[in-house]
């Protein structure tokens, strides 16, 4: 294997392999709004990033059940309970698939020899269902969470105990990740970042820009396999 080949392919869960869409028809099924999913989850996301940078935790779950009960309280209108369209809500994840290029290009990147992990700010729990699902779950050698460190991704913790967990460098794994904060984070903390752009056409300037940059898994693949034949 090439010195500067990656060993292992860290893949963040939510939303880079998972299909967060369904989720939508959650927020209908209680009244709310379809479009309030991605408001909510960035939500989420703010509020994990921020009890980390302030030294504390939360687990994901906790968190978005929080996030839900707080939107759906301040949306004119809305009188339900919202203790039980959280709940709802937040078993949708316990239903969700992978995107369509996830398992060809997961088998791909095994077979070529990468080893493959993940590191996700929501639950090993939820991404063996999701994996396991889409039948790829046998190719990863092991699923963290940031439950570990205590810390959320783009935390610098996050990484290294992903990286730690299969026994190499950070140096020696690749994030491969649709969330550019997750890669600058994970350059930040010497891992080397794969970009997939789903559909998005602009990398943020204020952040480090990936080795990679693919329009999804199946490309991603493909790109790596090539590069290192």
């Amino acid at each position: 294997m090439p010195a500067d080949r990656p060993q292992v392919l860290v893949f963040d869960v939510n939303e880079t392999l998972s299909d967060l869409t369904p989720l939508r028809a959650r927020f209908e099924d209680v009244n709310a709004p379809g479009h309030l999913l991605p408001t909510w989850f960035a939500g989420v996301l703010r509020d994990g990033f921020a009890l980390t940078a302030a030294g504390a935790y939360a687990d994901f779950a906790s968190i978005a059940h929080d996030g839900v009960r707080a939107l759906l309280s301040g949306l004119e209108g809305w009188t339900g309970d919202a203790e039980a369209a959280a709940r709802h809500i937040l078993d949708g994840f316990a239903h969700l698939d992978v995107h369509p290029d996830v398992p060809d290009g997961i088998r791909k990147l095994s077979e070529a020899g990468y080893r493959l992990t993940a590191m996700t700010n929501g639950s090993v729990a939820m991404a063996e269902r999701l994996l396991d699902r889409a039948g790829v779950l046998d190719r990863f050698e092991a699923l963290s969470d940031v439950g570990g460190p205590r810390r959320w991704k783009p935390g610098p913790a996050a990484y290294l105990y992903a990286v730690e967990r299969v026994g190499v460098r950070p140096d020696q794994a690749l994030m491969v990740a649709v969330h550019p904060w997750d890669i600058d984070g994970a350059q930040r903390a010497g891992l080397d970042g794969a970009w997939l752009r789903r559909g998005a056409s602009v990398y943020p300037r204020a952040m480090t820009p990936p080795r990679y940059r693919a329009q999804d898994l199946r490309e991603l693949a493909d790109v790596m396999v090539a590069g290192w034949r």
